[in-house]
């Protein structure tokens, strides 16, 4: 335990941030970095309880009591070894994952959790700063050759772990980068890009070769990666965004998400590129069609671009400003939560649904109906529109972004002409136990296969899928599960 007493003497204490005047400025990363007296303070907090509940709602499981102890007792070299075991970037993590771990924190029930999200980056952080982020490579070669095909969360973890147990890999990326959604669907304003750029190059210095600019199935066949690998690995991402086609949908300025966040992630990474007037937000009433993590970036987007307004449309009920803790604790709670975007300045409707695109050739406006969810004979909760000539409204729009999550990969050749079995979902079948497909040799891990999530889901299938590669070609294995 780190200290006894700990969480009887220290408050929670939240990041600080540059504030949203001057963030607003650029895209870079904003959130300060704890003092050292503050971070031990933090630190100190943990229970290290009989039960570690935010050990167990993590889902790659990092071993979060050890290394808070560890933080506090300033053994950070170690704390960067516990939280390695378990995630290969706890920089993506620590950026990015909406903490379960902290939400399922004993403290919590209290509305005071320790910062574990905020410990796990200072780690990180530091062990960049130190140089201690050191490839890892395995002299005892396999001779056995992998293609990984994506380069999301996924597709890196399952890639590091399969080099370091000697086994030859290849990465196929279909985009110009690496890093799949955490390159081009993530702000830079959230997880800068350089992290990822780190942890190719000690990826390439323990064996992974990459490739970009290439789709298989197009440039490369299935047929040629069944000939040419002893293993593949399908880690292609759930890339598919789900539509909204009601009338007007054919109007200029209405975009899926991805494609508006994607243009100016390439413009911070130094593309020279124009970003076409019917994508910029500069000086427009910008509309966001979702109320997620990627309606959330479309703000922060929207907002550094110079939005005249920006409003997010939300079909739910507003959640609780605070949960019953007795009723949900330790598990995910559904309550109201504000991101940093919405704190720059953002209009939030609930309970509404888009009816109708109007505009000549561009969008002008939105039709919104007010709805109502409520219990049918059975039980369910179900959608109703409002009555009456209140429930209808207008909203101005220069830019409307869907960002209302994604269905299933995109089904292109790959998926259509190498007869891979697909779920009723669309997604990639395969269970959580081995990971492969009905075709032999083929493997499937991340969203292809689970559907949209988190990326620390991402990153613990990626390691999962090695695990059960190295054993499939080998008999046995030493990687974790």
């Amino acid at each position: 335990m780190a200290k006894v007493t700990g969480f009887l003497e220290h408050d929670r204490a939240e990041s600080k941030s540059i504030a949203p005047k001057s963030r607003l400025r650029n895209f870079d990363e904003f959130v300060l970095p704890f003092p050292e007296k503050t971070l031990n303070e933090q630190a100190s907090r943990c229970m290290d309880c009989g039960i570690p509940y935010c050990h167990d709602s993590c889902p790659i499981n990092n071993i979060i009591p050890e290394w808070n102890n560890l933080v506090y007792e300033k053994d950070w070299k170690v704390a960067l070894d516990v939280l390695h075991s378990t995630n290969n970037f706890p920089e993506f993590t620590s950026r990015i994952c909406p903490a379960p771990c902290e939400a399922a924190c004993t403290l919590n029930i209290d509305d005071s959790p320790v910062t574990i999200k905020s410990i796990e980056r200072s780690i990180i952080d530091k062990a960049y700063e130190n140089g201690w982020i050191l490839p890892v490579i395995n002299n005892k070669k396999t001779n056995k050759k992998i293609a990984v095909v994506g380069s999301g969360p996924a597709g890196l973890a399952c890639s590091q772990q399969l080099a370091r147990a000697g086994h030859d890999v290849k990465l196929f990326e279909k985009n110009d980068r690496i890093g799949g959604l955490l390159r081009y669907g993530i702000p830079n304003f959230k997880m800068e890009k350089h992290l990822i750029d780190n942890r190719i190059e000690q990826m390439k210095l323990e064996g992974v070769s990459f490739e970009c600019n290439v789709k298989i199935g197009e440039d490369i066949s299935m047929n040629r990666l069944l000939k040419d690998f002893d293993a593949i690995v399908l880690a292609c991402g759930s890339e598919q965004p789900r539509d909204l086609k009601i009338p007007g949908r054919d109007l200029k300025g209405i975009h899926f998400a991805m494609d508006f966040l994607t243009r100016q992630n390439k413009i911070c990474e130094g593309d020279k590129i124009k970003i076409e007037p019917e994508f910029s937000a500069k000086n427009k009433n910008v509309i966001v069609i979702g109320g997620g993590d990627t309606g959330s970036d479309c703000i922060g987007t929207s907002n550094r671009q110079g939005a005249k307004s920006v409003t997010q449309l939300e079909i739910l009920e507003k959640p609780p400003a605070k949960e019953n803790k007795m009723l949900t604790w330790p598990n995910w709670p559904l309550k109201l939560r504000t991101s940093s975007s919405h704190e720059e300045g953002a209009n939030r409707n609930w309970s509404v649904s888009t009816k109708l695109f109007n505009g000549q050739k561009n969008v002008e406006s939105l039709t919104l109906k007010k709805v109502e969810w409520k219990k049918n004979e059975e039980g369910q909760m179900v959608i109703k529109d409002s009555q009456g000539k209140e429930s209808e409204v207008e909203l101005k729009a220069d830019l409307v972004l869907l960002a209302m999550g994604f269905v299933h990969p995109i089904k292109d050749k790959l998926v259509k002409d190498s007869g891979i079995k697909l779920d009723k979902r669309g997604n990639v079948e395969a269970n959580d136990i081995d990971y492969k497909t009905n075709i032999k040799k083929v493997f499937v891990s991340g969203d292809m296969r689970r559907g949209q999530s988190l990326v620390v889901w991402a990153i613990k299938e990626g390691r999962q899928v090695a695990h059960n590669v190295d054993k499939f070609l080998m008999g046995t294995t030493k990687l974790p599960f």
